[in-house]
């Protein structure tokens, strides 16, 4: 019997969670790019050397989430190659993901209404 019944899985666990480990990687370097644009065009249009403190944290979040990508990509495949379903908790991550965000958002906002006022 051929088709979608005679299989007894997906057709390669991996390659979604390549996928998936590929997008953060994209994000990681999209974030590396906009901390690196940051740290050369913020001091310069709003007068002081503080605003090089955005894009260094911009760096360091794109590392950690550089790191973490492949950290779990390599725990996942392990999972996957030993015939279990890959789970990791993901919470605290995705928290600290949403946080960052929320934070870069409100001192984008803070940076916006200083310079206007």
């Amino acid at each position: 019997m051929t088709g979608p019944e005679s299989r007894r899985g997906p057709f390669d666990a991996g390659l979604q969670l390549e996928r998936t480990s590929l997008s953060w990687r994209r994000t990681a370097l999209s974030l590396a790019l906009g901390s690196l644009v940051s740290l050369r065009l913020l001091p310069v249009w709003l007068d002081g050397v503080v605003w090089i403190v955005p894009g260094m944290i911009g760096l360091i979040a794109a590392s950690a989430l550089w790191l973490t990508s492949r950290r779990r990509h390599r725990a996942f495949m392990v999972q996957v190659q030993g015939g279990r379903e890959p789970r990791i908790g993901g919470a605290v991550a995705l928290g600290l993901i949403a946080a960052g965000v929320a934070t870069a958002g409100m001192l984008g906002l803070a940076a916006t209404l200083s310079v206007a006022f």
